[in-house]
C-alpha cells in the first residue's frame, strides 16, 4: 500500500533553522539540558504538524489512534542526533490497517526532515502483551508523552493499560533491568575507567543515570498503583535526586559532553576518544567556567561524575529483590550489628532511622565489618552518614586511636572495597586530608588506565588478592605475604605512595613522602614505624627502576641492595612494586615482567646473604646442571670413567663446555635445560646451515632464538624482520660465546594474530626471517611497504620525545644506554643499525613498551671497553638524527 504524501519544504527550512539556533545557543552557553529540552520541543512541534497534514488528507482518523512520544524523546532528553522514539497505539486492528498509508507519510517525513525516525505501531491490545526479549521496548513505554491524535485512547493507555502489564509482570521486568545492567557493566570491565569511555554506554553513562528513575517508577507502581508524579521521580530513597546535588549535577555535565560530540561529529556518536577529550577541555564543555581547561583535568572532572552515577546505579541493582527461593523464604532477613545502631539484611548494612551519630568509632567499625566481609551499605545507610559528617569531624579519634580504626581496615580482605565507599562518602579524606589531592587525579597517557585514587584501592586489592593466587607467579609472591610481619605499615605505605602526584610539579615519592610525615605525627608513629613507611614511599620506584637495567648484572643488584638496605624491606618493597605495576592499566604485569620480578627479588636477597649470588655469576659452570643436559641429548658418545673419585668426562661434556663457555650467567638462569640442549643441537648444525631459529610459545608471548656466527647487523636485521611481520617485541636477549656463537633471543606479541589464526604461516615466517638473516631479502624493503600500508597511522595518542641516557657507572664492564621513544615499527632495528656504525658491541638487550613509550636499555662496550665521552657524544647525535624530535641526553 502506498504511503499518504505529505509537503514539508516548509518544515524542512523551520526545523534546519531552529536546530542552528539550538547549536548557536548550546555554544554560546555550554547548557546541555538545556539543548536537548529544546530540540526535544522543536520536534515535539514538526511531528504534531506532520500529524495534522495526515489527518487533513483525510487518511488518518485521529479519533482512534495517538501519537506518543517514547524513550529520551518521552523524557525530553532528545540529544542533538539521537533517534526520535515514537508510538503509534490505534484502538483495533481495523484502524491500524487503514491508517497506515497515513503513517508511511509521517514516517517518510521524519526522515527526509532530517530526523532518524524509530517508530512503534501497536493496537491497545498489543500493548498488553510483555515481550521478554524485547525490553527496550518496555522500558521506552515508561517514559511516554502524549503528542496527538485521541486523547482518550492515550489516557487509557496511560492509565490502564500500561500499568496493569507492568504490574502483571513487575518481577520479570525489574529482574531482567538488573540483568541488562549488569551485562552491560561487565561488557566494559565494570569499571567507569576507560582511556576513551563511551559516556552513554560505559559504567557511569547516561544509561547508569537513567536506571534511577526506571527503578523508582517500577516500585513506585508496585506500591501506589499509579504512575508517579513527573517531580515525584527521583524523590523517593530510591530516586537520583541527592541532597548535595550531585546526580543532578553528572546528568548536566553528561547531557553537555553528549551534545558536543553529536555537533562534533555531526552523527550519534557517544565515544570521548582522545581528540574529543583535548577539543571539549578546550571548551571547557560542562565546566561552570568558560574558557580554556587542562585535559586531565576536564577527564578528572568526567571520572568524578561518573563515579557517581556508578556508586548510586551499584546500590539501586545491590537494593533489588532476589529471586525468591524455597530455602531463602525461611531465611531470618534482618539482623542487628551488636553494641551499634546498624543491622545486616543480606549482605547489606543499614542504619536505624533513630540513631544518632554523636561519635565516629561506630561508624568505623561499620567500614571494618565492610572491609572484613564484603558487605555494602545501603543506600539509606550512605545517606545517614554523609548527613552526619559535619557532627563526625568535630569528635574524630586521634593518635592510635585513629590508627587502630584505620588498620582494621586495612588488614582485611576487602579493603580496597571499604575505602571506596569511605572516599566515595568522604569519610576517607576527613581521616587523611592529604587524599584529596588525588581525588579522580588523572595521569594522562595512554599507558596510565585509572585515576591516581582508584589506582591506590587497586594496588591495596593486589596485595590481598595475592591470597587467592590463580597464577604460578601470584603464588610464589604469595608466599612473601606471611614473612612480612608489618603488612600493615605496608598497606598503610600503598595508600599514601602517589598522593604527591597532586602537586604536579618535582618528584612525587619525595612529595609523597612529605604528606605522608604529616599524617604519621598525627597517628604518633615511633620512629622505627615512621621510617619504615617512609622509606617504602621513597624508594618505591626503585625496583622499577632496576627492572629496566639487566636484573642479573650484578652492579645493578648490588645498587638495589644498596639503597634498601635490609631483607624485611625488600620483600615489602617487592609485593609493593608487584601491586604498583599491576595497578596501573589491566595489561601492565605480563607473566615475563612478574617473572623478572621475581627474579630480581631472589637475586638481591641473596646479595644480601652474601651466599648463593656471588656464585651463581661466576663463569664457572654447574657439573649437575651439565649432567643434565647431557642426559637429554641422544645417545652417541660413550662415557668414559677415568675414575671414581673423578667428574665424568665424554666428548659431548666438553662440547657443551664449549658451547657455554663465555656465555653470562644469566643465560644460564633464564633458559631451562631443555633448552639449553636445544641451543647447542642448534649450535652443532651451523656447519650445515649457518642460520638455526627457533620459535615456541612463552606464557602470552612468542619466543624466537637466532643462533648463528656472529656477524655485523646481525641483531639490527632480527629486529627488522620481526618489525616487518607485524611483530611487536617486548623484550630481547643478545648473548655470545668465546667461539663468536651468538645466541638472542626475542619475545614479541603477534599483533595481528597471524600464527595464531594462519598455523601453516609459522613455516613461511621462520624461512622469510632466515632469508633475511642471510642477506637474500632487504628487510629495509620490507619495513618500507609496512610503512606504506599504513601500520598505526593517525593511531598515536600521545607524542613521545625521544630521551638518551648515557650511564658509565652503574656497570663495572659497560656503558649504559636507555633510549625512551615512541614505539614504532623499526625502531629497535634504527638504534641497532646506529650503534653497528659506531661499532658498539651489545653486551645485553632489555626492551620494555609502556603504552606508547618504547623503553629499552642497551649495555655496551667498543672493544671490551666503556664508551668513551666523544663516542657517546657521536651516538647522541646520530640518533637523534634517526629517530627525531630528540631531548637533551643525560650523562651519569
Amino acid at each position: 500500500m502506498d504511503s499518504v504524501f505529505l509537503a514539508i519544504d516548509d518544515l524542512r527550512e523551520q526545523y534546519s533553522q531552529q536546530m542552528a539556533l539550538v547549536r548557536q545557543t548550546w555554544e554560546r552557553s555550554g547548557d546541555g539540558t538545556a539543548a536537548i529540552r529544546r530540540r526535544s520541543s522543536i520536534v515535539d512541534r514538526v511531528l504534531i504538524e506532520l500529524w495534522r497534514r495526515a489527518f487533513v488528507t483525510g487518511a488518518l482518523d485521529a479519533s482512534k489512534a495517538s501519537m506518543l512520544a517514547l524513550g529520551g524523546y518521552g523524557r525530553k532528553d532528545l540529544f542533538p542526533c539521537s533517534d526520535v522514539d515514537v508510538l503509534f497505539v490505534f484502538a483495533d486492528d481495523e484502524h491500524e490497517k487503514a491508517s497506515r498509508p497515513a503513517i508511511r507519510g509521517i514516517i517518510q517525513a521524519m526522515w527526509d526532515l532530517g530526523l532518524r525516525a524509530s517508530p512503534a505501531t501497536r493496537t491497545v491490545k498489543e500493548c498488553t502483551r510483555f515481550d521478554p526479549d524485547n525490553l527496550e521496548f518496555m522500558l521506552s513505554t515508561f517514559d511516554h508523552r502524549f503528542l496527538a491524535g485521541s486523547f482518550p485512547l492515550y489516557q487509557k493507555l496511560h492509565g490502564e493499560t500500561l500499568p496493569g502489564l507492568i504490574l502483571s509482570e513487575w518481577n520479570q521486568i525489574t529482574q531482567k533491568l538488573g540483568e541488562i545492567a549488569r551485562a552491560r557493566h561487565a561488557k566494559y570491565g565494570n569499571t567507569i575507567f576507560h582511556l576513551e569511555p563511551n559516556i552513554k554506554e560505559c559504567p557511569g553513562g547516561l544509561r547508569d543515570f537513567n536506571l534511577a528513575p526506571w527503578f523508582n517508577l517500577l516500585f513506585h507502581l508496585k506500591e501506589h498503583r499509579e504512575w508517579p508524579k513527573p517531580r515525584s521521580v527521583g524523590a523517593s530513597p530510591l530516586g537520583w535526586q541527592s541532597p548535595h546535588g550531585d546526580a543532578e549535577a553528572a546528568f548536566d555535565f553528561l547531557a553537555a559532553a553528549r551534545c558536543f560530540l553529536h555537533f562534533r561529529h555531526g552523527r550519534d556518536d557517544n565515544t570521548l576518544d582522545w581528540q574529543s577529550q583535548d577539543e571539549a577541555a578546550a571548551l571547557s564543555v560542562g565546566l561552570e567556567t568558560r574558557g580554556t581547561a587542562d585535559p586531565a583535568y576536564w577527564m578528572r572532572t568526567y571520572y568524578r561524575h561518573a563515579r557517581t552515577v556508578y556508586r548510586r546505579a551499584v546500590l539501586l541493582m545491590d537494593h533489588l529483590p532476589a529471586p525468591v527461593s524455597f530455602y531463602k523464604q525461611f531465611r531470618k532477613r534482618r539482623a542487628p550489628i551488636a553494641g551499634t545502631d546498624f543491622s545486616l539484611d543480606q549482605g547489606r548494612i543499614d542504619i536505624s532511622p533513630t540513631a544518632q551519630f554523636t561519635e565516629a568509632d561506630d561508624i568505623l567499625r561499620v567500614f571494618a565489618l565492610i572491609s572484613n566481609h564484603g558487605y555494602t551499605l545501603t543506600q539509606s545507610a550512605e545517606d545517614r552518614i554523609t548527613d552526619a559528617l559535619p557532627v563526625l569531624a568535630i569528635h574524630l579519634p586521634e593518635g592510635p586511636y585513629l590508627w587502630n580504626s584505620l588498620r582494621e581496615v586495612l588488614l582485611g580482605p576487602h579493603a580496597a572495597h571499604a575505602l571506596r565507599t569511605m572516599h566515595a562518602l568522604g569519610i576517607l579524606e576527613m581521616l587523611i586530608p592529604e587524599f584529596h589531592g588525588i581525588d579522580a587525579l588523572v595521569i594522562r597517557d595512554s599507558y596510565h588506565r585509572y585515576t591516581v585514587d582508584e589506582h591506590t584501592f587497586l594496588t591495596i586489592d593486589n596485595v590481598h588478592a595475592l591470597r587467592r593466587p590463580t597464577r604460578d607467579y601470584e603464588q610464589r609472591l604469595g608466599t612473601l605475604l606471611p614473612e612480612i610481619e608489618r603488612l600493615d605499615l605496608l598497606l598503610l605505605s600503598l595508600l599514601l605512595h602517589d598522593t604527591g602526584k597532586a602537586r604536579r610539579t618535582g618528584d612525587h615519592t619525595t612529595q609523597s613522602m612529605e604528606l605522608a610525615d604529616s599524617f604519621l605525627a598525627r597517628l604518633d608513629f615511633d620512629i622505627e614505624e615512621r621510617e619504615i613507611v617512609r622509606k617504602l614511599i621513597r624508594s618505591h620506584l626503585e625496583m622499577s627502576n632496576s627492572l629496566r637495567r639487566d636484573i642479573f648484572d650484578a652492579d645493578n643488584v648490588r645498587q638495589l641492595s644498596e639503597k634498601i638496605g635490609s631483607p624485611t624491606l625488600l620483600k615489602m618493597l617487592t609485593l609493593m612494586t608487584y601491586a604498583d605495576i599491576k595497578a596501573v592499566h589491566p595489561d601492565a604485569l605480563t607473566p615475563w615482567k612478574a617473572e623478572n620480578l621475581w627474579q630480581l627479588y631472589m637475586s638481591t636477597a641473596n646479595f644480601m646473604d652474601r651466599s648463593v649470588d656471588e656464585v651463581r655469576y661466576r663463569a664457572a659452570v654447574d657439573p649437575t646442571l651439565l649432567y643434565r643436559i647431557e642426559s637429554m641429548l641422544p645417545v652417541g658418545n660413550a662415557v668414559k670413567y677415568q675414575s671414581k673419585k673423578k667428574e665424568l668426562v665424554s666428548d659431548q661434556d666438553q662440547a657443551i663446555r664449549k658451547f657455554l663457555e663465555g656465555l653470562p650467567q644469566r643465560y644460564l638462569q633464564t633458559r631451562l635445560p631443555e633448552q639449553i640442549r636445544n641451543h647447542y643441537l642448534l649450535a652443532a648444525q651451523l656447519e650445515l646451515d649457518p642460520i638455526q631459529l627457533e620459535l615456541r610459545p612463552n606464557r602470552q608471548l612468542l619466543e624466537l632464538t637466532v643462533i648463528a656466527r656472529d656477524r655485523s647487523r646481525l641483531f639490527a636485521d632480527v629486529a627488522g624482520a620481526l618489525a616487518a611481520w607485524g611483530m611487536n617485541i617486548v623484550k630481547a636477549d643478545a648473548f655470545s660465546n668465546d667461539a663468536g656463537v651468538i645466541v638472542d633471543g626475542f619475545q614479541f606479541t603477534d599483533t595481528f594474530r597471524t600464527l595464531e589464526l594462519n598455523p601453516t604461516e609459522k613455516d613461511r615466517f621462520l624461512a622469510n626471517v632466515k632469508e633475511i638473516l642471510a642477506q637474500k631479502i632487504p628487510v629495509d624493503q620490507l619495513l618500507a611497504n609496512r610503512r606504506q600500508n599504513g601500520h598505526r597511522n593517525g593511531s598515536v595518542k600521545v607524542d613521545i620525545p625521544t630521551r638518551l641516557e648515557f650511564d658509565n657507572e652503574s656497570s663495572t664492564h659497560s656503558t649504559l644506554l636507555q633510549v625512551v621513544a615512541q614505539d614504532t615499527p623499526g625502531l629497535l632495528r634504527q638504534i641497532a643499525l646506529v650503534l653497528h656504525e659506531h661499532e658498539c658491541n651489545i653486551e645485553a638487550a632489555l626492551v620494555d613498551t609502556e603504552g606508547e613509550t618504547a623503553i629499552d636499555v642497551f649495555y655496551l662496550t667498543q672493544r671490551d671497553n666503556k664508551l668513551s665521552d666523544e663516542l657517546q657524544q657521536s651516538l647522541a647525535r646520530n640518533l637523534g638524527q634517526a629517530l627525531g624530535h630528540i631531548l637533551p641526553q643525560v650523562q651519569s
